[in-house]
């Protein structure tokens, strides 16, 4: 184990660990955020910069600092590595002007984009955009195309971080898609509009950060706000069968991948279990889904009941209900 302080706060973490693991470890806010690196997918990380971060100290050897800002999402710790990403200004400066640049063309669909409410991009906005843009041009605009049978590609919206072409080309034995032509222009397509319809393409849907890749069978349906996240469960014989059934009332609008505290898939599900079966006959309801407090989503969501206290005003107590 080795020694490595992010924040002003110490952990021991195994060997080969890279800053953002590390950080994960240690939890809460000292955590950098990530667009394009993700976990489960080999080779991601690297594109968006969003995790960029400042070592103040490369090791317990090697004192001196690194001489520029660095992705914390691929490089590994050293013993004794000292890392500052929120108590850095540099850093929090770096990322407002990441997010400038991510927002360059991404149009202004929150209120119409199915992804509202569990955008990761607009959290970032929120903690570091600009009020307004240093830029006049004009948006890049590309027209909307669907990739399969229940996928529609929002190009405008997308940031290019690769996420959806890493999972179906490690999640599928064919890829169909990728990224097309280069700089400004790069986009996510299919060669000669071919469809993507393998057994775990909708998986794109729930890796994507942004609004870019949406379910068709859910799209305009609801705000995820206003739906009420269960875990849910059946046997099924491509996937695990353990996914995250979003309802209204007794009615299931959506069926996505259970996610963990860093937004990230714990297991990959079907096309069949995510797009075919909205019924509640097919799921065995588990109960309530844990929603971080700081989510849009968690907003009337209550994981129990609990009984109001019972005041006493004239002895001035109060009764804890049980």
């Amino acid at each position: 184990m080795i020694k490595v302080t992010i924040d002003n706060i110490q952990a021991d973490v195994a060997e080969g660990t890279t800053i953002l693991q590390a950080a994960r470890q240690i939890g809460g806010k000292v955590v950098p955020p990530a667009m394009c690196y993700y976990s489960k997918l080999k080779g991601s990380g690297g594109k968006c910069r969003t995790c960029l971060v400042k070592v103040a100290q490369s090791s317990a050897k090697d004192p001196r600092p690194m001489p520029k800002l660095v992705a914390s999402c691929s490089t590994p710790v050293q013993d004794g590595m000292v890392v500052q990403n929120l108590t850095s200004p540099e850093v929090i400066e770096t990322r407002k002007g990441i997010v400038e640049f991510l927002l360059l063309n991404h149009p202004l669909d929150c209120p119409v984009c199915d992804q509202a409410g569990e955008c990761d991009l607009q959290d970032l906005s929120f903690g570091y955009g600009l009020e307004e843009t240093a830029t006049e041009e004009e948006r890049r605009e590309y027209p909307m195309t669907d990739i399969g049978e229940n996928i529609k590609l929002h190009m405008n919206r997308c940031i290019l971080c690769y996420r959806c072409v890493y999972t179906a080309d490690q999640l599928t034995g064919k890829r169909l898609h990728g990224v097309l032509y280069r700089g400004d222009v790069s986009e996510i397509g299919t060669f000669i509009q071919q469809a993507v319809n393998n057994d775990f393409s909708g998986n794109m849907i729930d890796v994507c950060p942004v609004g870019a890749l949406t379910d068709k069978t859910f799209r305009f349906k609801s705000r995820v706000w206003f739906l009420k996240p269960m875990n849910a469960h059946r046997e099924c014989p491509a996937c695990s069968g353990n996914v995250t059934a979003w309802m209204f009332g007794n009615e299931i609008y959506r069926i996505t991948g259970r996610k963990n505290q860093f937004g990230e898939l714990e297991e990959f599900i079907c096309n069949e279990c995510r797009f075919e079966k909205k019924e509640v006959a097919d799921w065995v309801i588990d109960g309530p889904r844990h929603i971080k407090r700081q989510s849009v989503i968690s907003a009337n969501h209550y994981e129990q009941m609990k009984k109001q206290s019972i005041i006493h005003p004239i002895e001035g107590t109060m009764e804890e209900q049980e």
